[in-house]
This record gives C-alpha cells, structure tokens and sequence, in this order.
C-alpha cells in the first residue's frame, strides 16, 4: 500500500518559537533539477521587525556570557548538527544537487567550521585586545565587545556551509543575529535553526527568515535597532548598494559583498569587523 506524500512547511525560526509567517504566505521550494521539496514561509517586514526585537531581547543574557561559555554552547551545536549528518546531507544534496560524498564533505566541512571558531571564543579578545602604554600612573587597557544586533544575508548557492560560515563568527564573539536564508535553497537553513532550538543556544539568539531578500532585506536595513548587516548574500551590486545606504541611517557596521571560498580557512576577520573596542583607564596602586 503506497503512502500519502506528506508536504511538509517549513516555518520561521524567531525568539526560539518556530512561527508561520504573520502574513500566511508560503512559497515552493524546489531541489536543484526543479522537483517540488516543500513549502517555505514568506517572511515579512512585521516577520523582520519581530525578529529584530527577539534578537534584541537576546542581547544582553548572551553577551553576558562569559566567552569560555559560549564556545561551549557553538561546541554543542557542532555535535547535534554531527548527529543529524545523515539528514543533513540528504537536505544538501537535493538542494544544492552533486552526489551524497560530496553533500557529506559539505557537513563535515560544517561541523568543523563550528568546532574552529569554538576554539576562537575565548582566544580572540587576547588578539585584539591588549594594554597600551600611557604617559601618566594609569593601566589603559582595550577590550573587545560585541556590538549588538547583527542582520545576515547568508549566501544564495552554499545553503548549509555558508550559512555556518557567516553565523558561527557573529554569535561566537556575543552578537545575536537575525538570518535571511537562501531563498531558493533554504531547507538547510530551517533544520539548521532546530539544532540551534535542541543545543544550548538560549531562543532569539539566532532568527532565521526564508522568502525572497526582497521581502526582510530593506527593512534589516533600514531597522535602527540593527548594528551591524552582512551582505554576503545580497546578490546583486544593486541591491547591496541600496542596502548599504540605508545602513546609513543609523552608522550600521556593513560587509560588502565579496567572492568567498566556503572551503578555506576562514581567518578572524569575519569576527573582528563585529567587534567594539571598550578602552578602560585604572589607576595604578601605590
């Protein structure tokens, strides 16, 4: 007896919950030779707006941790995310297409990329940070701070490897993050944020969004409470440019786009452009 094909949607990751979008559309996802997947939510700007304010509310619990604390909780994920590697690369492969060895390279390529940046948690203030030499009987010390809400266009064609690459960095260094995946290949992302909601990863620390960029990206732009933005994603010069500018409004940090290798070393940059530098003064015992 032949089963009933289930059609399965896939909804919004926001504040720890996991919502219809507050419009009730829907979109169809498709795998890379253009069979029906599933259903996705079409994230909207009050989508876009809710998630900023559970990031927000995120923030200060979060960035409170100490960061010895919060390499432990990103070492979590990269063994939940390990233990669904089966479901993974099932969900890869069909997005991205290319064979199941390679759809199994890409998560363990992921699993990695969360354990290496793990690692960097409580290492990275003592690269950036430091003491300064002054003219006067006082220590000067300079510490790095996370700088606060952060909005990701994660890219468009690496759905599970990229969006690692370009959430682990924003959320190891304090910062919660809200996520608008790729669009056509968003089912990675989705999955991604339900290890999220099973590790130790406090709600509303990262969101996730799928529906076009066009939808959530001009308001994550625009949003005054909004720190920082990367536009990896953002597809086109066009587009990223009128994103980029209405960053303006409120002297967001901003990532350009550029030309990634998802397979390289990642180095600290991805890091250090989100961190603030907090100079304190003591005064030197007598």
């Amino acid at each position: 007896m032949s089963r009933v094909d289930v059609r399965k949607t896939y909804k919004l990751a926001i504040g720890g919950q996991f919502p219809r979008s507050e419009s009730g559309r829907t979109y169809e996802v498709t795998d890379a030779g253009g069979k029906f997947l599933a259903n996705a939510s079409r994230a909207s700007r009050k989508d876009a707006r809710d998630a900023v304010v559970a990031a927000r509310k995120a923030f200060g619990g979060w960035a409170g941790k100490t960061p010895y604390n919060r390499g432990q909780v990103l070492y979590r994920v990269a063994e939940v995310l390990e233990g669904r590697r089966a479901q993974f690369a099932e969900e890869v492969m069909r997005s991205e297409g290319g064979t199941r060895r390679q759809a199994e390279a890409v998560v363990d390529a992921s699993v990695d990329r969360l354990v290496w940046y793990a690692g960097w948690a409580d290492k990275v203030a003592q690269v950036v940070g430091g003491t300064n030499p002054v003219a006067a009987p006082y220590f000067d010390f300079s510490v790095p701070e996370p700088t606060g809400v952060v909005a990701v266009l994660a890219p468009q064609d690496s759905s599970l490897l990229g969006l690692v690459s370009v959430v682990a960095p924003v959320v190891v260094t304090g910062n919660t993050c809200v996520v608008a995946t790729s669009q056509l290949r968003p089912l990675p992302a989705i999955t991604f944020s339900e290890v999220l909601a099973t590790s130790d990863v406090p709600g509303g620390v990262v969101n996730v969004l799928t529906g076009p960029l066009a939808d959530t990206a001009p308001t994550l732009a625009s949003h005054m409470d909004v720190n920082a933005i990367d536009l990896t994603g953002a597809g086109t010069d066009e587009d990223a440019t009128a994103w980029e500018t209405a960053a303006a409004d409120n002297l967001k940090r901003v990532r350009r786009p550029a030309a990634e290798d998802w397979l390289a070393e990642p180095g600290l940059d991805r890091m250090t452009w989100l961190l603030e530098t907090k100079t304190v003064w003591h005064p030197i015992g007598i």
